[in-house]
């Protein structure tokens, strides 16, 4: 995946500073990587914004060093493997990181003395790296992105009264009692950890609203269906190519369309996986390959030029423990843009939206989702006042306010 270098991402317009801030010294830890991720970026962006000075331990990836240094910033990529397979694959790699993290840590606090640790999940229990820093006085945020017990059911189909999911829901409590504050991404996460794991006083709601430098709000254009000249109706779909997030029901709604919106076509964004190429080998078995386009992991600063060119996105999830109580950041990064989305009607959508601002259908249903890609394409006048409206809930929780909130918290701990 592409990625800015540190100095164009360093150039951040000013933001409103706490004082006692500047200078203080954070070690950030997270399972994935810099600056793929968006929310460990946003969040690292925030507080080098105040003054602080950041040391970021993430995973390596192909196209980036694994040392970097820039002002206020000190990233150590690890050369550890991120495959998705089974528990044990996961268990080995994660106790790897977190074994790894935790001497790092150790070492750097003696010398450096943190004021705060900021960790994301998965896994919880990473948070046991920064058990030593907080001995010698260091403050420590766990930042639960997921609730590992849902992600396990959906992923394994495990039984909610399994051992395996008992055993998360265990290690999430664990985990946060180690925390002195917890942030999450919506309020059915807050009321999920409020419910088994600690009291609603210590989770903070910082939900994953995109960046507004990369993507500025601007105003709702018509869609491109009706010109004349390419007649084509785009349909885009981005993220994690996993079964979870319904790229299958996707091309089942594009199939579907496909008569009544000749011109319909459907572009993919992220890495490739073993379901993509499940689902690449459905397309090709239906002989849908000249209205699919798989076009590979974008950068987020990529993102925005694939959504300009798209005339709707989906978020074609399947029904499951994890969908229902989730908030994609990508309806937010297509109404930022002035684009139509079709999402699913769950809790984790609905906190936030209601009929009027956002295009919902049923979740896990392809002909609903094949209906309201129609309605998007034949009902331009009433779509742009959705999006209007979508909008309007955007900027509700725009990145400069989510960024307020993290950024008083920190204070509050430091």
């Amino acid at each position: 995946m592409s990625s800015p270098s540190l100095s164009a991402r360093s150039d951040a317009p000013a933001v409103a500073t706490h004082a006692g801030l500047d200078g203080k010294r954070v070690a950030m830890v997270t399972f994935s990587s810099y600056p793929a991720d968006p929310r460990p970026r946003r969040a690292l962006e925030a507080l080098r914004n105040q003054g602080m000075s950041v040391d970021l331990i993430c995973l390596a990836d192909d196209n980036t060093p694994r040392r970097e240094v820039s002002s206020r910033l000190n990233v150590l990529r690890l050369p550890i493997q991120h495959r998705r397979g089974g528990i044990l694959s996961y268990a080995y790699t994660y106790s790897t990181f977190i074994l790894a993290c935790t001497v790092i840590l150790a070492i750097r606090a003696l010398r450096r003395r943190y004021q705060l640790v900021y960790v994301h999940n998965m896994p919880d229990i990473l948070v046991a790296c920064a058990l030593v820093p907080k001995l010698l006085g260091a403050k420590v945020i766990l930042d639960q992105h997921d609730p590992m017990p849902e992600l396990l059911t959906t992923i394994f189909s495990l039984r909610e009264d399994s051992l395996s999911v008992r055993a998360m829901k265990w290690l999430e409590k664990w985990s946060i009692a180690r925390a002195n504050a917890v942030v999450t991404v919506n309020v059915a996460c807050q009321r999920l950890f409020a419910s088994r794991s600690c009291r609603s006083a210590k989770i903070t709601v910082v939900m994953n609203t995109p960046d507004e430098k990369i993507f500025p709000v601007r105003p709702p254009v018509s869609q491109r269906s009706g010109n004349p000249e390419t007649k084509r109706f785009v349909i885009m779909y981005h993220g994690s190519l996993v079964e979870r997030n319904g790229l299958d029901l996707a091309i089942e709604a594009l199939a579907r369309v496909r008569e009544s919106i000749p011109g319909a076509e459907l572009r993919i964004c992220g890495r490739k996986t073993p379901f993509l190429e499940k689902v690449l080998d459905d397309v090709r078995g239906r002989s849908l390959e000249p209205w699919v386009r798989y076009l590979g992991p974008k950068s987020l600063e990529g993102l925005v030029d694939e959504i300009e060119q798209c005339d709707v996105g989906i978020i074609p999830n399947q029904r499951n423990a994890f969908t229902e109580i989730n908030t994609p950041t990508r309806i937010f990064e297509y109404l930022a843009l002035g684009k139509p989305v079709i999402a699913p009607r769950a809790r984790g959508i609905c906190d936030y939206f209601n009929a009027g601002s956002l295009i919902f259908f049923e979740l896990g249903d392809v002909q609903d989702l094949a209906k309201m890609i129609e309605y998007v394409s034949f009902h331009k006048a009433e779509v742009t006042e959705i999006v209007e409206r979508g909008q309007e809930v955007y900027r509700d929780h725009s990145w400069p306010e989510e960024r307020r909130r993290l950024t008083s918290l920190v204070a509050d701990l430091c």
